[in-house]
């Protein structure tokens, strides 16, 4: 089969692979559409953290937000499973630890992460094996667009909930990529006000169309102060910032990440008696993105720019837009195409 491999930082190579075989426990989907994410961009780069501590090594297959349909099943899986279409979690725990059995299977110390960690290949490719334990069926209603927005949908819910949005809550997002802008439809879905910053143009018009309050390239002043702030960008100083805007008593939820360290003044989070979350994993929120996008709550659509070929993606990672783009952040892969 053809898959897209990283051979070394900004080096790649659409290879001839063999296709995976279903060990026991596990199933082989074909992959339908798969997402460019930003984690993904940080290995193409080289800067990703997990490639300077041991955790990841080239060469390595990415893609982790992926949609398919199961066409084959390893022993003590159900046959029934094939012809059926899946999304699945990202994060394969042991299912044996303290953590895994008591829900917390996404920060396994033992953990393989589809195209992230311990050498799990990813979806960039034609085919996918992974355990049938973390399948999540998708309704018939669901294109394979909307499929594989379901896990970048679930750490937006995660962010959220996290936030504890609801009616009367000032949210600000700084980030208008494609997590910050599904945050923003998750918190207006459930009630709250979203101001947002960003630093494109296209992206911060985006913002206004899902519902946001307000959208800039710097912080609007609100009567009240925001209840809670999020950081949803690659920008190691924003978390800092993010103290001084949040109202005492309220909530800073972090899921943005750079390679290097984000300094915050923990004194100043005592003072204002800040309640300060990290998000990791969108597990957890992985049956409650499918069910807000099922019931019509949001609609993460808005968001995808193109489709593109498995041949088109290393141009995509090179920075290149594709032609007839729209304005969305999110790029998709169909890996049939080649």
């Amino acid at each position: 089969m053809k898959a897209f491999v990283v051979t070394a930082p900004k080096e790649f190579e659409i290879q001839d692979v063999p296709e995976p075989v279903a060990t026991s426990g596990e199933v082989v989907v074909k992959v339908n559409r798969v997402g460019v994410c930003g984690t993904d961009v940080e290995f193409f780069n080289g800067s990703m953290p997990y490639l300077h501590d041991g955790q990841a090594k080239y060469p390595m297959r990415l893609g982790h937000e992926w949609t398919g349909t199961v066409i084959s099943v390893g022993e003590g899986v159900d046959s029934k499973l094939i012809g059926r279409r899946f999304i699945g979690d990202v994060m394969l725990g042991c299912g044996k630890c303290k953590r895994c059995t008591t829900g917390r299977q996404h920060t396994c110390a033992d953990r393989f992460e589809v195209g992230i960690r311990n050498g799990w290949s990813g979806a960039l490719a034609e085919q996918l094996a992974i355990p049938a334990r973390f399948l999540h069926e998708i309704p018939d209603s669901f294109d394979d667009t909307i499929g594989a927005l379901v896990e970048p949908g679930a750490n937006a819910w995660r962010v959220a909930d996290a936030a504890q949005a609801k009616p009367g809550k000032a949210i600000l997002i700084w980030g208008t990529g494609t997590i910050g802008l599904l945050t923003a439809q998750f918190c207006i879905a459930m009630g709250a006000t979203v101001h947002m910053v960003g630093k494109d143009p296209v992206t911060i018009k985006l913002a206004t169309q899902i519902g946001a309050a307000s959208a800039g390239e710097s912080v609007l002043e609100i009567a009240g102060g925001y209840d809670v702030v999020i950081d949803a960008t690659f920008d190691r100083e924003v978390p800092a910032k993010l103290v001084d805007l949040v109202e005492p008593g309220g909530r800073i939820v972090l899921i943005g990440v750079d390679n290097n360290s984000a300094p915050i003044d923990s004194r100043k989070l005592v003072f204002k008696d800040v309640t300060v979350v990290g998000i990791l994993s969108g597990s957890p929120g992985l049956p409650h993105s499918i069910e807000f996008i099922k019931s019509g709550r949001i609609d993460p659509r808005i968001i995808v720019g193109a489709t593109v070929g498995l041949n088109e993606v290393g141009e995509v990672f090179l920075g290149k837009r594709p032609a007839g783009a729209g304005i969305g952040p999110k790029i998709l892969v169909d890996p049939s195409k080649f």
